[in-house]
């Protein structure tokens, strides 16, 4: 069972997905957001083509715990693909994770360039690893 994570910005979507067993986190690739709504669609078919049948999206909250107004776009977003692909989504807190990603690829010295192309694909692994180590210890 394959189970997708999504790193959702203002900006773009990082999308990493599962093996089959769900023990590790590929990066797959970054979504670009778009007026249109396009990367819905996009979303799906990867959904499709990776025979997905779980999402975790990225919930960023506040230090203290609380949910502030980026995190109620994320479960909107959340709510909006649950509806549209009739999957459970679950939001898992992803404080800090795109900082550990830059982090990780500063110390990996990677040029600031390519960072901005990697950073939010390698921010949804961290989500979904996150969520799968959880599961695997509970």
């Amino acid at each position: 069972m394959r189970i997708l994570g999504l790193d959702y910005g203002d900006r773009k979507i990082g999308v990493a997905v599962s093996d089959l067993f769900g023990w590790t986190a590929q990066g797959l690739e970054v979504v670009e957001r778009r007026r249109d709504g396009a990367e819905m669609q996009r979303i799906a078919d990867l959904v499709r083509e990776y025979e997905v049948e779980e999402l975790v999206v990225g919930l960023p909250k506040n230090m203290n715990g609380s949910i502030g107004p980026r995190g109620e776009i994320c479960i909107d977003f959340a709510d909006k693909l649950k509806e549209m692909l009739k999957l459970p989504v679950h939001l898992w807190d992803e404080r800090l994770t795109t900082v550990s990603a830059e982090r990780t690829l500063i110390e990996a010295d990677v040029s600031r360039k390519k960072r901005k192309q990697v950073v939010d694909k390698m921010a949804a692994s961290l989500i979904l690893q996150n969520y799968l180590d959880s599961k695997t210890k509970g």
